[in-house]
């Protein structure tokens, strides 16, 4: 069967063709091979055609699900999952769980002592990798959602007329391997194809990002961002011994520190109640504002292998898309990053002040969280390729700094209090000179009470005129609508 391929006609091994083919989905097909006892990389000269079926099946499978969105979830879990089992990811032992568990809890009898803020009432819990990953993929496509349906929009549109208008089932498009279509039913339009190629290629992205990731994170809300819908506390205990060796302080310390952080972030996004819908709007009016230059998009992937994952990967990551952030945008992105910084500020503050009495190395365990969350990592970098936001705050010591400043002036409830509108919160300004914050914001609310007494000095001339023009007896009774009142 092999002699009706000419050669030219395939890759020379089959290795060669699954890894142009399917990029890092290869690995997981290759795989699946090798548990049927066919070794990819043992097979010498152009691949078989029943094994050439067998590729071609997983593409037909990306190109013909229907109705996954933006980012292909299935995909996206696929490889999340592979990914995050890719080191080994045992069951948890019952020593492992009570272990973690046993932390948060007293990791919020520490809190209670230092914040205002009430624990956030959910179940402590103790995850592997891919429990996390189960747990807070959902988020990550969601992130991923809006920039990857805008990016696929463009490539369909730059496609259009390098594509043939309808494709038959038994026919080939140029760059893709002959027979994909086949069993796909019926003419295929070829952007709705691409929009599903660039739905499964954004899928092996956010999956190679969330698995990577479930390699360095230590809970559910250590990447600044509330991942998880339920106020569950979290600890992966495998990462956590991970980041313990090598460390002086003892695993016990690490292990009640880290439980200290989560369940701080847990307190503050379950009882500042617009804080998780902030985060996320933000998020999303950046992607509404994502414009892609068609023209610098078409000249980049005009010469693409469509075969190729990996330049394919590469273009809709916005490597060669050239994103245009406008100023808005880039207001948008400012805004975040504050946020972010403020968010890891206040729990870095605060998980401070709670271990400090507790964990003889409580200052280098503080030191060393904050070096590694400046660095960030191979998936931070991807997620910031992938989406173009940057989930490590660059401002989480200047944020720290203004929380401590406000709390050695008003105590720890004016140091929450902070907390207590989205409009209140300190901005660039602030983080770039903590020590004059609470002057500013004193001057601020001054400007205000002085803006109020003169709109309700006018406020109070018009009821007595009016009260004076019909008879009726002046009452004590103001306007519940009026700017004053609002406040």
């Amino acid at each position: 069967m092999s002699d009706q391929h000419q050669p030219g006609d395939t890759p020379q091994s089959w290795e060669e063709m699954l890894r142009s083919m399917l990029g890092d989905g290869a690995d997981e097909v290759m795989a699946e091979m090798r548990e049927r006892g066919i070794d990819p990389t043992a097979l010498g000269g152009p691949p078989d055609p029943v094994m050439m079926q067998y590729a071609l099946a997983q593409v037909q499978k990306m190109l013909s699900a229907e109705g996954t969105g933006p980012v292909n979830a299935d995909v996206a879990h696929d490889v999340a999952r592979q990914v995050a089992v890719s080191e080994g990811d045992p069951s948890l032992t019952g020593k492992q769980a009570k272990e973690a568990t046993d932390a948060l809890a007293v990791a919020e009898l520490w809190l209670d002592a230092v914040t205002d803020l009430p624990p956030a009432g959910g179940t402590r819990r103790a995850w592997n990798r891919s429990e996390w990953v189960e747990a807070t993929l959902p988020v990550w496509n969601e992130l991923a959602a809006p920039v990857a349906s805008s990016v696929s929009e463009a490539l369909a549109t730059v496609l259009r007329d390098q594509l043939p208008e309808g494709v038959d089932d038994g026919e080939a498009i140029p760059g893709m391997p002959a027979g994909v279509l086949h069993g796909l039913g019926g003419s295929i339009d070829p952007a709705q194809m691409m929009r599903r190629l660039g739905s499964a290629v954004f899928g092996m992205q956010v999956g190679q990002a969330a698995g990577t990731l479930s390699h360095e994170v230590f809970g559910a809300t250590d990447v600044g961002l509330p991942l998880l819908d339920s106020p569950d506390t979290v600890l992966l205990p495998t990462n956590v011994a991970a980041f313990a060796e090598g460390l002086d302080a003892p695993i016990e310390e690490v292990r009640q520190f880290l439980a200290v952080r989560e369940s701080a972030h847990a307190r503050l996004f379950t009882h500042v109640p617009w804080l998780r819908s902030h985060l996320l709007s933000i998020v999303e009016r950046y992607a509404r504002g994502i414009t892609i230059d068609l023209d610098a998009l078409e000249s980049q992937v005009r010469d693409i292998d469509l075969a190729d994952s990996d330049a394919l990967r590469s273009a809709l990551s916005g490597g060669v898309f050239g994103l245009q952030n406008t100023d808005e945008q880039k207001s948008v992105l400012l805004n975040l990053e504050t946020t972010l910084a403020l968010v890891e500020g206040w729990v870095d503050e605060v998980s401070a002040v709670a271990t400090l009495p507790h964990l003889p190395h409580a200052v280098p365990l503080r030191e060393m969280i904050r070096r590694r969350r400046a660095a960030g990592g191979p998936a931070e970098q991807t997620f910031s390729t992938l989406v173009g936001l940057e989930l490590r705050p660059r401002r989480s010591r200047d944020a720290a700094s203004l929380f401590s400043i406000v709390a050695r002036a008003q105590g720890s409830e004016g140091r929450d209090a902070v907390w207590d509108h989205p409009d209140l919160l300190p901005g660039t300004q602030d983080l770039d000179d903590p020590s004059g914050y609470l002057v500013r914001r004193e001057a601020a609310e001054n400007e205000h009470a002085d803006v109020d007494a003169a709109l309700k000095e006018i406020f109070g001339e018009d009821e007595t005129d009016s009260d004076a023009s019909t008879g009726d007896e002046p009452t004590d009774e103001r306007p519940t609508d009026g700017p004053g009142e609002s406040r």
